[in-house]
């Protein structure tokens, strides 16, 4: 008897495509068509009455021109402060604490993660209302409770002040999102197996030796998405400073950042007119940062960190 071979190619799989129309429909109609406007429209510019194709003279303006320039180098290096304190604070503070939460002896650990998770989900608005009432020296809180542990002379109208509300505002970030590097490498501790932290042990590494010897070592590529994902989210910031500061990033555009720029620009704001295809070029600005960056992260640094599959 012979066996009849079929030599028919596979049919294509339609079916994976229905599924993911509806997904990609909307994807491309919020993100990829209004991105791709952005980029065309920082291409022109309105000449007289008429909009004429420009190509990069938008982008010359803003990295040269006296008129932006001052207003966006500004705005960057504010943004690269505010990130830098992330960086310094946020992401250590979140491996000491995800550190401590992966403890089997700590008590109440369900708790813990809890509270310090919860503010990472609150909006924008209650955080920057509730710390400009907490900091203000007439009715906040801030100065009795300095006062209380006796430290009242070493408070200040730090939000007020040019030289400290960028740091301010930064901590206060800080503090809000300290939850979300704790959260993913809480999780990338629980990972790791019981049998590589025995055989540890046996070897006589424990405790926090333990941990810079070998869960470190071994959550190095969560760490680094991390913070890739603190850049992202730093160099599109734009609530809190709107809320606590307002659009003009007070006092005296020392807490202004790229979004608040962006802002501005686009919209207008009191007697400045808005400007959309200036605006546009600094979306645009923003958009090849942030995409310089992360591909630069995951080409050349993230390949390089060892995985290891458990």
């Amino acid at each position: 008897m012979s066996s009849v071979t079929d030599n028919r190619s596979p049919s294509p799989r339609w079916h994976i495509l229905v599924f993911l129309a509806p997904a990609l429909s909307i994807y491309t109609a919020l993100m990829v068509i209004p991105l791709a406007s952005t980029l065309k429209q920082s291409l022109y510019n309105r000449i007289g009455d008429a909009v004429a194709f420009v190509g990069f003279d938008n982008f010359s303006k803003l990295l040269v021109d006296p008129t932006w320039a001052t207003s966006f180098w500004n705005a960057l290096s504010n943004n690269f402060v505010f990130f830098l304190v992330h960086m310094a604070l946020q992401n250590p503070i979140g491996i000491a604490l995800a550190a401590l939460l992966a403890s089997p002896k700590l008590r109440l650990a369900r708790f813990y993660r809890t509270a310090i998770f919860i503010p990472t989900i609150l909006s924008f608005v209650i955080v920057g209302f509730v710390w400009k009432l907490i900091l203000s020296p007439l009715w906040g809180v801030a100065p009795s409770l300095l006062k209380a542990i006796g430290l009242g002379w070493a408070f200040a109208p730090w939000l007020g002040r040019e030289d400290s509300a960028l740091i301010a505002l930064s901590l206060v970030s800080v503090w809000q999102f300290v939850g979300m590097p704790m959260i993913l490498i809480y999780a990338a501790l629980l990972s790791i197996p019981d049998e590589v932290l025995e055989a540890a042990a046996c070897d006589g590494i424990i405790g926090w030796s333990q941990f810079f010897k070998i869960k470190l070592p071994l959550i190095l590529p969560t760490i680094g998405i991390a913070s890739i994902l603190t850049f992202v989210g730093n160099f599109n910031a734009f609530d809190l400073v709107y809320v606590s500061q307002g659009a003009q990033a007070g006092p005296n555009y020392s807490t202004d950042l790229l979004g608040t720029f962006l802002y501005r620009t686009f919209f207008g704001f009191q007697l400045q007119l808005g400007d959309t295809y200036m605006g546009a070029t600094i979306a645009s600005m923003m958009l090849l940062l942030i995409l310089f960056v992360v591909c630069t992260y995951l080409f050349f640094v993230q390949r390089r960190l060892q995985r290891y599959q458990f």
